[in-house]
């Protein structure tokens, strides 16, 4: 049964499979009302800077599902996001095998490293908004017996750099800056500002949720 209280302007795509994005989006009474993942081609560009890497990510990934769904002449918005973990000017992998979560483990390990947040909103005009956000953590140093662990643990696939910071990893962690919920996987602050910015009705979504 359609929800008398939502209008045009509170119908979002979120184009990610990610469960992390979309529980984040859930604390703030957003729920989109369709999920599609968007099948990319992930490989960084020759010198590519990490944070350039990780709007273009979000770009892409909003252009993939907004050509499939046809959205051009939606009224949907359409909702990407991108986590990229680097040291340096050296983009880390998230990571498929045992051998690259060592690997990034090793280079963040005893150090700080920073975690980019590439955010991409297509407005049903179809124009694009993109933002990235910056955050940092600083891990304890790690002996080979926290890195075997943890790579045991298998909480490290697929996640940026190795590790989930909302997970086991965070026993590791002895400082962050910045948005926490971009290193989890999207800066809600800069999602809602970016929402609300380009017409996206949240009152209505919080209205709705206070009369349930």
């Amino acid at each position: 049964m359609p929800n008398p209280m939502q209008d045009d302007r509170t119908q979002l795509i979120l184009a990610s499979s990610s469960p992390r994005r979309l529980e984040l989006l859930s604390q703030i009474q957003i729920v989109p009302e369709q999920i599609i993942p968007a099948d990319i081609d992930e490989t960084p560009k020759k010198n590519e800077l990490p944070a350039k890497y990780a709007v273009r990510m979000a770009f892409e990934k909003v252009a993939y599902v907004s050509k499939e769904m046809g959205c051009g002449s939606s009224s949907a918005f359409v909702l990407a996001g991108d986590t990229v973990a680097a040291v340096g000017r050296r983009i880390l992998p998230k990571a498929e095998t045992d051998q690259q979560a060592w690997d990034c483990l090793a280079a963040i390990s005893g150090r700080r490293h920073r975690v980019y947040g590439g955010i991409a909103l297509q407005c049903p005009d179809g124009s694009v908004r993109t933002r990235v956000v910056q955050s940092y953590v600083c891990f304890r140093r790690l002996s080979k017996v926290d890195i075997d662990y943890y790579i045991g643990t298998k909480d490290w696939q697929g996640k940026a750099g190795g590790y989930a910071i909302q997970g086991i990893a965070s026993r590791f962690i002895r400082a962050i800056g910045g948005s926490y919920s971009n290193i989890v996987g999207l800066s809600l602050y800069d999602v809602s500002v970016m929402l609300a910015s380009a017409g996206f009705n949240l009152e209505i979504i919080q209205q709705s949720s206070d009369i349930v």
